[in-house]
């Protein structure tokens, strides 16, 4: 899948807030662990930027967002690659194990460490604080969706498209 709108050259604000975490080694071998149709770096870089763009278009903390979402899923486990116990297992824990692995590299505020290790809830144990966390989570799922759907054959995504299509013009008339 094709990133969704970022250009470093482009968006010079969002680069700079987040430059020295593209930069770090450890966070670049992000780019060798697969995510849906992606990998896991710019299944990252992608949740990050559209974060950070919705939360400066709500006047929201975008520094800490785009921060904390890059960071979101910075661990280093090939899901793809483990047996299917410790892939649900990899499922509901990676939001800490990203958090363990973020703050190793990272100073992180209370904000951007709930922002990490909220990403997935419902599904993990961490109840977001904040609606930086809320929104992270939210465009996290959808990216994901994105990315599965990408993934799948032209049918699927058609009757998906579809759905959305009508339930949006069933809301909103």
């Amino acid at each position: 899948m094709k990133s969704v709108d970022f250009n470093a050259s482009s968006d010079r604000e969002f680069f700079n807030i987040v430059s020295d975490i593209l930069t770090n080694d450890e966070f670049v071998k992000l780019k060798e662990y697969g995510h849906h149709s992606s990998n896991r770096l710019q299944h990252s870089v992608n949740v990050a930027y559209r974060s950070y763009k919705l939360s400066k278009k709500f006047n929201w903390d975008a520094r800490k967002t785009a921060r904390a979402a890059l960071l979101h899923d910075f661990f280093l486990v090939d899901n793809y690659t483990i047996d299917k116990k410790n892939r649900v297992k990899t499922l509901f824990h990676h939001p800490d194990y990203a958090l363990d692995n973020s703050l190793k590299y990272f100073e992180l505020s209370d904000k951007e460490q709930n922002i990490i290790k909220t990403h997935m809830f419902p599904i993990g144990i961490h109840v977001p604080k904040y609606k930086e966390s809320v929104l992270v989570d939210v465009v996290d799922d959808y990216i994901s969706i994105r990315e599965a759907m990408y993934a799948k054959n032209t049918e699927l995504k058609a009757a998906f498209h579809f759905l959305l299509i009508f339930a949006f013009n069933c809301t909103f008339k």
